[in-house]
């Protein structure tokens, strides 16, 4: 049988299964839609914040949003891109996380500008990160270090959440939060728990996407539930 790979994904076993008139097995099917689904979701993540990123700006206000979570957002996806590019995994199985800390960062500068005044804690965490940021991306950092700081990035991103999650509970609304760029993160969490499955990535791996669904889900479930009805037109007098 002729090989017919393409980006890591290998067609000929499921070609090769419908050329004959049959349809693929399983073996053979599941890690050709994992690798798929892998791509759709590094393609899917170049847009994933920038329906939020084009909201504020819209508006011109971060009303209902917390800053912290998004801070903490930032630094999770550098722990967690760190991570994979250390263990050497495919890109399908991670690349979403270069495109996801890029926007996290430039949704986290407009979240600033919008802040102004800045207060002395908040510049002195912004260049804490730009100072230690490419030294766990190089990955030049203790192997030990470094295991146990992809561990506490799930804890980072669980309560990158949980600020924002109380903040919209509090309120009783979600402010400028966008529905489509929830709805993307909790679709996303949901299909990365799959495809880390078939490539066979460390549980770690499998567990924060779990966390991803739990709090993403969350976070939806109050923009539905928060959403204020539209306003009826008042019926003008005769």
């Amino acid at each position: 049988m002729v090989e017919m790979k393409f980006l890591g994904m290998d067609f000929s076993c499921a070609l090769g299964s419908l050329g004959n008139g049959e349809f693929p097995e399983k073996d053979c099917l599941l890690p050709l839609i994992s690798k798929l689904l892998g791509y759709c979701i590094v393609a899917a993540s170049t847009t994933v914040k920038l329906p939020q990123i084009l909201k504020i700006l819209k508006h011109r206000s971060i009303r209902g949003l917390s800053v912290l979570s998004f801070e903490l957002e930032v630094v999770g996806y550098t722990i967690a891109l760190a991570y994979c590019l250390h263990k050497g995994l495919p890109f399908s199985a991670y690349g979403e996380l270069a495109f996801l800390l890029i926007q996290a960062i430039i949704l986290v500068a407009i979240i600033y500008y919008f802040s102004q005044p800045l207060g002395t804690k908040t510049w002195i965490r912004a260049l804490l990160y730009c100072g230690v940021a490419p030294t766990i991306l190089a990955g030049q950092i203790d192997p030990l270090l470094f295991e146990a700081l992809y561990a506490s990035q799930h804890a980072i991103f669980f309560f990158a959440r949980i600020p924002q999650i109380w903040a919209n509970f509090k309120n009783k609304s979600t402010g400028e939060l966008s529905f489509l760029t929830s709805l993307m993160n909790f679709g996303g969490s949901m299909v990365r728990v799959f495809t880390s499955i078939q490539e066979k990535a460390p549980l770690s791996v499998v567990l924060g996407s779990v966390i991803g669904i739990m709090t993403n889900g969350t976070i939806l479930s109050q923009i539905m539930i928060y959403q204020k009805p539209p306003a009826k037109k008042e019926k003008k007098a005769d």
